[in-house]
């Protein structure tokens, strides 16, 4: 390899994705640990540098063409040494002038000032910050106002970062006290720097609150805006993104795990107030809103009606959704290619009973011709609870019929039966089918989906009533390409073996981090 020319061995550096294996090549020979340091873009930095910021500077200067930077301190301890801290930040910020995508997580020791040292990163594009609990608004700011290129901001339980907090108890809502347990019991190189002109965007001269949302919003580089868990941010906040909302493709909010909350009042009903819902969201591509409340005021659920060229949805509890939602939704989205909902029983009118009916189904049959992918979940829905799911068989089998449907996900579809699923005999598109917790579905049921056209791909799990009858009869079919099954009783291990290319089989329901219920 002494021989070969040196794009030649950049090009074959590039393709070997181990660190330990690229730290073993540059042992070979100094020309190889000059020509690998020289092209290494990336590198993953966790605890273990000692002392942290001199050998931050070390690694800077082995890697001068840096461009992601991933930072973890998950599952630090004391007796792991120091971890890196401001200053580290500021020698990653003037040894990486090429660096444009940065990830800091549990990261203990970086406050503001460290954020403020980010700022010098010109030609930043994305920023990942989960569980930094020193920083706050003043300190994203310096961000937002340095890093003109920032396209993707990603904040995970940054509870410091939000506006001030408003006293208002939110109306009286009910919500089935075995729901949200019950359900997690049981189970989203180098390169030339580019001149353009940019319109000047005036800088704020206040430094707390939701000024960085609000500047972000105004200079309108922001395609991609994730924040999750972090309570200083209420839904309302966002309405201060304003134009911002105009060129974001993909916006993620998750609040906390509680329905208990305290929320400020929704501030586009205060009178004369600045900060209203009229502005555009067409370019918004994915959307997911998880654990929050949107009634008895607006909040994000607005976006359901301006997205028109939204093609992914994931709606995981969110109380105060309805049906004049999703027909609303279908109307406009005539795009959406995937949704995802997670629904749980709410009181009203003397029982308890998740909120959307087949009335939302059959507006996505009329609505989003495209729909492809198809996921819905229900918590505290067992049938041994007196609560009810608004969806119904007749809603689900228009749904199929209506949409070409490729992926098909139900969990704890209780109102999905034998019945039901006789249409997935026809269901010319379908190529993947998880049943998880579906008690309604027997052998008889397995029969139909034996003779799905295409399906290649079959997870069950935790199947009280399918027996190895049922799967025989999908094995013979000889048309899958993988089996698994998980849970399932009465399922046993010499009839998934060998059923399919790839077959996996637990007695063992999975686990919460298996099942990923984000």
């Amino acid at each position: 390899m002494e021989d070969l020319p040196v794009l030649l061995l950049a090009e074959i550096i590039k393709r070997i994705p181990s660190t330990s294996d690229l730290n073993s090549l540059a042992l070979v020979s100094k020309r190889l640990y000059a020509v690998e340091a020289e092209h290494r873009d990336a590198i993953f930095i966790s605890y273990g540098l000692s002392p942290p910021t001199s050998a931050m500077a070390s690694l800077c200067s082995r890697f001068p063409n840096l461009s992601k930077v991933h930072i973890s301190y998950y599952g630090w301890t004391l007796d792991h040494g120091a971890q890196l801290d401001n200053q580290g930040l500021n020698v990653l910020s003037s040894g990486c002038p090429l660096l444009t995508d940065l990830t800091l997580i549990h990261c203990s020791n970086i406050d503001d000032s460290g954020l403020a040292y980010i700022a010098c990163c010109k030609k930043l594009k994305t920023l990942r910050l989960h569980t930094l609990p020193a920083i706050s608004s003043s300190g994203l700011l310096s961000v937002s106002v340095g890093c003109k290129s920032l396209s993707t901001l990603y904040l995970n339980s940054c509870e410091n970062i939000g506006g001030t907090q408003r006293q208002m108890q939110w109306g009286p809502w009910a919500v089935s006290s075995t729901s949200y347990d019950q359900f997690f019991h049981l189970g989203e190189g180098q390169g030339d720097e580019v001149e353009a002109e940019e319109e000047e965007v005036d800088e704020p001269t206040a430094t707390g609150g939701m000024e960085w949302l609000e500047y972000l919003g105004r200079a309108g580089s922001l395609e991609e805006l994730v924040l999750v868990f972090c309570k200083g941010i209420s839904q309302y906040d966002l309405l201060k993104f304003g134009p911002g909302w105009m060129r974001l493709q993909r916006f993620e909010f998750e609040g906390k795990r509680s329905y208990d909350m305290i929320e400020p009042r929704d501030p586009s009903y205060v009178p004369h107030h600045q900060y209203k819902y009229g502005f555009s969201c067409e370019s918004l591509k994915s959307l997911r809103l998880a654990h929050i409340v949107t009634e008895p005021e607006i909040g994000l659920r607005f976006l359901l009606g301006k997205c028109r060229g939204l093609e992914r949805l994931c709606l995981h509890f969110v109380i105060g959704i309805s049906d004049r939602d999703m027909i609303m939704l279908s109307q406009s989205c005539r795009n959406l290619r995937s949704i995802k909902l997670v629904l749980m029983p709410l009181f009203c009118r003397s029982t308890f009973s998740t909120p959307l009916t087949d009335d939302s189904l059959k507006a996505l049959a009329l609505g989003c011709p495209k729909l492809e992918e198809v996921d819905l979940a229900f918590a505290g829905c067992d049938p041994c609870y007196q609560t009810k799911i608004g969806f119904k068989r007749k809603g689900l089998v228009k749904l199929i019929k209506s949409c070409p449907i490729r992926i098909l996900v139900l969990t704890s579809a209780n109102f999905f039966d034998n019945k039901g699923v006789k249409v997935l005999a026809s269901a010319e598109f379908l190529e993947t089918l998880e049943l998880m917790r579906c008690q309604a579905i027997t052998d008889g049921g397995m029969h139909y989906i034996a003779r799905a056209p295409r399906l290649v791909n079959l997870t069950l799990r935790e199947l009280n009533h399918v027996t190895d009858g049922g799967v025989a009869k999908v094995v013979h079919a000889k048309k899958l390409e993988s089996l698994t099954v998980e849970g399932c009783p009465r399922i046993s291990a010499q009839t998934v073996e060998g059923a399919a290319r790839s077959a996996h089989y637990s007695v063992d329901p999975p686990s919460v981090c298996d099942l990923q219920m984000y």
